[in-house]
């Protein structure tokens, strides 16, 4: 069997991942894939394989991730390792001290403040004429979300939006530039709650202790809210992208405005046929592990292509069809799998709710202004703007 290579600067691969990679998955299991600086990597691009491959303790994270970007001050560097870099029972600590402040029914019971976010953010759009939801309604959203979460004085959130933009826009000069003053941030907004709690996530798990009394440090505290500014923009690419989704498919806007109880479910497909992640980061197999005829050896790099393995026909019924009535059969990959299954999704999923349904109530004539354009991003499938009329 011949292994696929894919490009990810390509052009067509960057236009058009889901042809590219399904293309790649229908012919093998595994493709190849060479990465600048990074060298070649292993890609799996079936549902079955990607799922498993995720769920297995043979494939390991590397430590390095942030900590290793040129430019970064080494008093930032403590705090930048975070529980997606980690493995094992020091990973396991972590998340069994998270986990209690990010289940569903936290999130549903965060539901009405997300409301009055997005409420305020729609609010301030302006009165007339076209606008962009990407730059006035969707790239603010996650960040005045976390820092209501976290606990962020009124006063910073300003500070705190030009930071989550910077996070989104990828990890160039501005991305940079932004680490200290976030890591600074953090430093402070968990000193504040050390004083001063409140009814924040920090406070929660400032009170957190686990049966044998463990806790979390301060800096490890630290290290979460950095977590959650790099890891929490993803509703900014999701919200777009569905929104994208719905206004080129009548047939299923039009379903969800009929029946807006539909939404969750929506969003559920949304995620899965535009979700905003191609790939996951690389993990590293700690022995050879075979994917059909394809040996993956010790230490060599592997990724899941979401991309590919949430259009599997083997698991989706006419998986490149739209369809925001679908019962999914299994769990998509949009958050992941297994141990490192993304820590906020379900306040990701309340966060994309509320928006699309307040979007889709308040603007019943919603409608394109121009033709979408999108930013080339080999690991992101992402608008650089999504101009509507109302």
């Amino acid at each position: 069997m011949t292994v696929p290579e894919i490009d990810p600067a390509d052009p067509a691969v960057l236009s058009d991942p889901f042809t590219a990679y399904g293309e790649a998955r229908e012919r093998c299991p595994v493709a190849k894939m060479r990465l600048p600086g990074m060298g070649d990597m292993w890609v799996l691009t079936r549902h079955e394989d990607a799922k498993a491959m995720l769920a297995d303790p043979r494939f390991e994270l590397s430590a390095n991730s942030f900590m290793g970007l040129p430019g970064v001050p080494e008093h930032c560097k403590p705090y930048l390792r975070t529980m997606s870099e980690m493995n094992g029972p020091e990973h396991l600590r972590l998340r069994k001290l998270a986990a209690p402040a990010f289940t569903a029914r936290r999130a549903e019971g965060f539901r009405a403040r997300i409301e009055v976010i997005v409420g305020e953010l729609l609010d301030a759009l302006p009165d007339t004429g076209p606008v962009d939801l990407l730059a006035h309604f969707a790239r603010p959203l996650p960040m005045d979300v976390i820092c209501e979460l976290v606990g962020i004085p009124a006063e910073e959130r300003g500070l705190w939006r030009e930071y989550g933009a910077a996070a989104v826009g990828g990890y160039g000069p501005a991305f940079l530039a932004a680490i200290p003053d976030i890591v600074e941030g953090a430093i402070e907004a968990v000193a504040l709650r050390r004083t001063s709690p409140g009814d924040d996530l920090i406070s929660q798990l400032l009170r957190v202790r686990d049966e044998d009394g463990d806790r979390f440090t301060d800096a490890e505290l630290v290290t979460l809210v950095w977590q959650l500014v790099i890891a929490g923009q993803t509703p900014t690419n999701l919200i777009v992208n569905g929104l994208e989704a719905l206004l080129t498919h009548p047939d299923q806007l039009a379903a969800v405005r009929a029946d807006p109880t539909l939404v969750p479910r929506a969003v559920e497909e949304l995620t899965r046929w535009v979700g905003p992640q191609l790939l996951t980061v690389p993990r590293f197999a700690t022995e050879e592990v075979a994917f059909g005829d394809v040996v993956i050896g010790k230490g060599e790099p592997v990724m899941t292509a979401i991309v590919s393995a949430n259009r599997d026909p083997r698991v989706y019924a006419d998986p490149d069809a739209l369809d925001v009535t679908r019962e999914q059969p299994t769990g998509h990959l949009g958050y992941s799998h297994g141990a490192h299954f993304c820590l906020g999704a379900a306040f990701a999923r309340v966060q994309t709710q509320v928006a699309i349904s307040e979007i889709l109530r308040r603007f019943p004539d919603l409608a394109l202004a121009e033709t979408p354009q999108r930013t080339p991003d080999g690991g992101t499938w992402r608008l650089s703007s999504l101009v509507v009329n109302r």
